[in-house]
């Protein structure tokens, strides 16, 4: 496979895939959420969907979300092509519509090899139920996202778009990706991002986690804190609406916050391939402060500080999935268009939950 994008999907039952973009326009402070989706459940035909979700910050949202048969689905590979109810998605750009109220018609320049979540060795152990990699994970994006009569024109607007696959979904989950970031001093932190999923998965019937990996890059260097070593130091703590994590890649050192509002928060129901629904929160506007810098070294003087960064400086994109909210909140996975929304600029958190009421994984 040429492409991190390239369809996973072999034709059979149980699989579930999703590619999906976020940004946010710098202008309005509006964030978009842009999924194209595959489900394969255990029993019953397969189907594929287009949803569209924007946030704005003052609370305003909208959501559209069309279905179709998995044969409506197009897929290829060298150059990677996606193409599902006319929507088409590429590396290079992305363009469609929904109901005719909402439309998108996005352009970018692939700048940064992939990203991928899942370390070879934890592919090897076959303990993995999901796989994420970023495709690419510090866009500038450029064209227009019509919202009902509102349109939203785009000029290097900051986001990023990501694949991920699998037989199911984490139990509960937080995600944030943020390529928005600015200094102290206001000023913008070019080639730097942060991307990071947390989860805790089930395993004969006990919740195991959270395992916590981390990829990013700082003023040209990359940071990857996904090796099962990492995974066992990573320090995580989630809820709805705020998270906190520390890692490490070797002697360099991550710390970061992610915080949103409630009523930033869309919710949208998934749905596993043996059914057992997953409630998300996503949040395009929330904000996200990090530190990366060199530990200590023994006996010496504190480590040179790589990249500081100020929450008041990052708007992010996050999700985070949880028990149902009410349905003036959420707008839910069934087959109708529906309405609903929040905002966000680069960094997502999310969570999720099983019909017990806990969560799932990103998308």
């Amino acid at each position: 496979m040429s492409s991190a994008n390239a369809l996973r999907w072999d034709g059979g039952p149980g699989h579930y895939e999703v590619w999906y973009l976020t940004l946010t326009d710098p202008a309005s402070g509006i964030g978009v959420w842009l999924r194209h989706t595959l489900l394969a459940p255990v029993d019953g035909p397969a189907e594929c969907a287009l949803w569209l979700v924007a946030m704005a910050p003052d609370g305003d949202r909208f959501a559209r979300r069309a279905t179709f048969p998995a044969s409506a689905l197009d897929a290829r590979d060298d150059p990677f092509a996606l193409t599902l109810g006319g929507a088409d998605l590429s590396d290079r750009g992305a363009a469609g519509e929904i109901d005719r109220e909402m439309a998108w018609e996005l352009s970018w320049e692939p700048r940064l090899r992939p990203y991928a979540f899942v370390h070879p060795l934890v592919q090897r152990a076959g303990v993995s139920q999901t796989e994420l990699v970023l495709p690419h994970a510090d866009l500038a994006i450029s064209g227009t996202v019509r919202l009902g009569g509102r349109l939203l024109e785009l000029d290097g607007a900051r986001g990023g778009q990501a694949h991920l696959w699998g037989t199911r979904h984490a139990a509960r989950w937080a995600w944030t990706h943020c390529n928005d970031l600015r200094g102290p001093d206001g000023e913008p932190r070019r080639d730097t991002f942060v991307d990071a999923v947390s989860v805790y998965v089930e395993r004969l019937g006990r919740e195991i986690g959270p395992s916590t990996a981390v990829v990013g890059r700082f003023r040209g260097e990359d940071f990857a804190a996904t090796d099962p070593v990492a995974l066992v130091r990573a320090r995580s703590r989630f809820g709805l609406s705020t998270w906190h994590f520390e890692v490490r890649d070797g002697a360099r050192r991550i710390v970061a916050e992610v915080d949103a509002p409630r009523e930033t928060l869309a919710g949208v129901t998934y749905h596993d391939p043996d059914g057992r629904p997953a409630y998300c929160f996503n949040s395009e506007s929330r904000r996200c402060g990090s530190r990366c810098g060199t530990a200590r070294p023994a006996g010496g003087s504190a480590g040179r500080c790589a990249t500081r960064c100020r929450p008041a400086g990052a708007r992010t994109s996050s999700t985070a999935s949880g028990s149902p909210w009410p349905a003036s909140t959420c707008c839910s996975e069934p087959r109708s268009s529906t309405a609903a929304s929040g905002t966000a600029r680069s960094t997502s958190f999310r969570r999720r939950s099983t019909s017990r009421s806990s969560g799932r994984s990103p998308g």
